[in-house]
C-alpha cells in the first residue's frame, strides 16, 4: 500500500478497533476476574472482526492468570462481541465511535500518554496495516508499539489473524486501485 501515503497522512489514518479493547475485552476479562472493568486493560491487536481480533491476555494490565478454558472462552467472546452487540440492538447497528473520537481529540490537543489500540499503517508484522497499541499525539499516531512477548496460544492466534487480514487487505488494495483507474 505504498501509494496510500501519497493520498493520506498515514499518521492520521486509523481504523477503530478500540471498542474491542475498551468496551468488550476489558469488560469480559473483568467479569471473569470479578474486578471493575475500569481497572483492567487488555491489549487487543490484529483487526476488528472475528478471527482477526487477538486479545493479548498474557499482557492484561492488572496481573492475573487464566486457565486454558478461560482463555478460549474470553477469546471467542471477544471475537464475536460485535455480533453480540448487533443482536442486542436487534440488528439496528452496533457501537459508536465516540470513545475513539475522544481519545483522538485528547491526542490532538497534546494530552500526554494517550495510548489506544487502532488499525494503522505499521511494521509490527509483515502486513502493511495491523491493529496495534499506539500513542496518539498532536500529529496523529506518534508511536506504534510492538506486540511484546506472546504465548503459544497468542502466536497461533496471530497467524490466523494475519492470514485473514492479508486477504482483506488484498481486496482493499484492489478496490483502491480500481477507483484510481
Amino acid at each position: 500500500f505504498p501509494f496510500m501515503g501519497d493520498k493520506f497522512d498515514l499518521k492520521k489514518l486509523m481504523g477503530v478497533t478500540m471498542l474491542d479493547a475498551v468496551s468488550r475485552a476489558n469488560t469480559f476479562v473483568a467479569e471473569v476476574m470479578s474486578h471493575n472493568p475500569r481497572e483492567v486493560v487488555v491489549p487487543v491487536v490484529g483487526g476488528h472482526a472475528r478471527v482477526t481480533i487477538l486479545p493479548l491476555l498474557s499482557q492484561v494490565k492488572l496481573p492475573c492468570s487464566f486457565t486454558q478454558k478461560e482463555i478460549e472462552y474470553l477469546t471467542d467472546r471477544m471475537e464475536n462481541g460485535g455480533i453480540e452487540v448487533v443482536k442486542a440492538k436487534y440488528g439496528a447497528g452496533s457501537a459508536t465511535l465516540s470513545m475513539f473520537a475522544d481519545a483522538c481529540l485528547k491526542g490532538l490537543r497534546g494530552d500526554a500518554s494517550i495510548v489506544e489500540c487502532t488499525f494503522v499503517a505499521t511494521h509490527v508484522t509483515e502486513l502493511p496495516f495491523f491493529a496495534s497499541k499506539v500513542r496518539l499525539g498532536r500529529c496523529g499516531v506518534d508511536e506504534v508499539y510492538g506486540l511484546g512477548p506472546l504465548n503459544k496460544y497468542e502466536r497461533m492466534g496471530l497467524e490466523k489473524a494475519k492470514k485473514e487480514l492479508e486477504g482483506v487487505l488484498r481486496k482493499v488494495l484492489a478496490l483502491c486501485r480500481s477507483k484510481d483507474s
